[in-house]
């Protein structure tokens, strides 16, 4: 009797979703996608979309439209997906600003980053780098930390927002130098390293998309990497552990995810096509050119790398001292 009603229940459970997930498969997507950007155009995080979206849409034969939504570290972009309808259309360039350092800076975050969203995929990771205005007068990290101990609270390091690698960076130099240093956070990357650039801040931590143009135009002069290794693209510019300072291995990371309750046939396909991409040899080659690393896999593998990366950044905050807002 026992297997008779197992088996009508595992019937009843595919003609119940069974249906709706082949159907969902076959007529996704039959009109635009739309990706939501948590940052202004310009830096990391807006190329890696741009870059990957033009492609997915060849892929699924819809255009994917970008729509910026900066501000609030991430967390209005991030809610309005969280409360789309969870039918493939409306997703998220997720980052570790999203899911891995704002969840534990903001006291009423409004979504869940553990049960909101689907995850799809890790597209890429950028390690990032210290700059410094041209017209500070410290051409190393340890002139730069002489300079702040000698003027507390004074020297500034921009960011492209509360809550983001860039800002946490600059928290973890503080405690890793013992220096008081201003944090001055921006509407994404974009605008802030025009301040840098033109002086008005001293210091920006960031990825290569945001910082190399100016670095190589001799506008902002790279100090130290924030890798395991010499950043490909900076290979003389030393590494944070190589100067003496460890523990300052950070590096942006951006993927997708969608709403909750996305059906698992629109994230398999998203995932599957996503993972096509990444493997082309001009996205490969793009990517490396603006120092970022493609990354794939599954969503599972995605789900695991956020709830390692949530665990380690609850710890920096805790170190840092940072209270949430």
């Amino acid at each position: 009797m026992r297997i008779v009603q197992s088996a009508l229940l595992v019937a009843a459970t595919i003609m119940v979703a069974g249906p709706d997930s082949a159907a969902a498969q076959q007529t996704y997507p039959n009109r635009p996608v739309q990706l939501v950007v948590p940052v202004p155009p310009g830096g990391a995080a807006d190329f890696i979309a741009r870059t990957v979206s033009a492609k997915l849409a060849d892929a699924i034969g819809q255009p994917v439209v970008i729509n910026n939504q900066g501000g609030a570290g991430g967390t209005i972009a991030s809610r309005g997906v969280a409360r789309a309808d969870p039918d493939g259309y409306t997703l998220l360039l997720n980052s570790i600003t999203t899911h891995g350092i704002g969840p534990h800076l903001y006291a009423n975050l409004p979504y869940d980053p553990a049960t909101d969203f689907a995850p799809v995929i890790l597209l890429a990771r950028l390690p990032l780098i210290m700059t410094v205005s041209t017209s500070l007068p410290a051409r190393t990290v340890q002139e730069v930390v002489e300079l702040a101990k000698a003027q507390p609270g004074q020297l500034a390091f921009a960011s492209s927002g509360n809550g983001g690698a860039p800002h946490l960076a600059g928290e973890l130099f503080k405690t890793v130098t013992a220096t008081d240093l201003l944090h001055v956070p921006y509407r994404g990357s974009g605008p802030a390293v025009v301040d840098v650039v033109a002086g008005r801040i001293a210091i920006m931590f960031d990825a290569a998309p945001s910082l190399l143009p100016f670095i190589t135009a001799d506008k902002l002069r790279p100090l130290a990497a924030a890798s395991a290794e010499r950043h490909p693209l900076l290979p003389e510019v030393p590494t944070f552990a190589e100067l003496g300072y460890g523990g300052m291995e950070i590096s942006l990371w951006y993927g997708i995810a969608a709403p909750a309750r996305t059906p698992a046939a629109i994230v398999s396909r998203l995932n599957s096509e996503l993972n096509k991409i990444l493997d082309m040899p001009d996205i490969r080659r793009s990517f490396a050119q603006q120092g970022s690393e493609a990354v794939g896999g599954t969503p599972e593998q995605f789900e695991r790398f956020m709830r390692e990366e949530s665990a380690r950044w609850r710890l920096v905050v805790k170190q840092a001292g940072i209270k949430p807002e």
